[in-house]
């Protein structure tokens, strides 16, 4: 396999962003007394802020009441955009070795995340990472989010590339599986959660950060 192109998550593979995100809503859940810790938030890793707020919903309106838990995320969004204003956010180890190699190479990315796009015009601004990133692809752009395909059929698209010379990078298990539903070879770098073996078999490769990402391209 010969990558001409990479399909980059952004949230937990490029930024730090998941675990802050971990953390805000930890602190709106402790404020409201709602039993809630990091296996339940390791639930909803990797889906968009609109199915989020279905499922947590879902989860617990019977338990807490609507309104406790349209409070919990109110309190939860308002903790993370304090902490993601005042630029906290750190940059995962290795994104610039990573994105030097690929201009070195001449190999194309694109950016393909869950988020919505001023968020990530944000961060790609305040780590002065915009102009690496000249193609995104948000949850505005699409219909369903991640686990669906659809969101690596369109990056693959405008790309232009056959699949099998398109890579994905993906952290978790939502976005492993819509790479490997859009038959794009992908790559996993944990965040929060890594892989059971049933994730592992539709990765080319799980690897621990960006460098090593790099590593596999020089001989793959």
């Amino acid at each position: 396999m010969q990558t001409k192109g990479i399909i980059f998550d952004m949230d937990g593979l490029i930024f730090d962003t998941e675990a802050l995100v971990y953390k805000s809503s930890q602190q709106a859940a402790d404020s409201l007394a709602m039993a809630y810790d990091k296996q339940t938030y390791l639930r909803y890793l990797g889906i968009s802020d609109e199915e989020f707020v279905e499922k947590i919903h879902a989860d617990f309106d019977e338990q807490y009441g609507a309104e406790t838990i349209s409070e919990f995320v109110r309190r939860a969004y308002a903790n993370s955009e304090a902490m993601f204003s005042a630029g906290l956010v750190e940059l995962k180890p290795g994104v610039r070795e990573l994105l030097a190699y690929l201009d070195e190479q001449g190999i194309t990315r694109i950016l393909a995340s869950s988020n919505n796009r001023p968020a990530i015009n944000r961060l790609l601004a305040q780590a002065e990472l915009a102009e690496e990133f000249p193609v995104v692809v948000s949850a505005n752009d699409v219909s369903r989010a991640k686990p669906d395909p659809e969101i690596f059929l369109l990056a693959a698209e405008k790309l232009a590339l056959p699949k099998e010379n398109l890579l994905v990078l993906e952290d978790s298990k939502h976005g492993v599986n819509a790479a490997f539903a859009a038959d794009i070879p992908v790559i996993m770098v944990p965040d929060l959660l890594g892989p059971d073996d049933a994730l592992t078999a539709k990765t080319a490769a799980v690897l621990p950060d960006l460098l090593a990402v790099r590593d596999w391209l020089k001989h793959n």
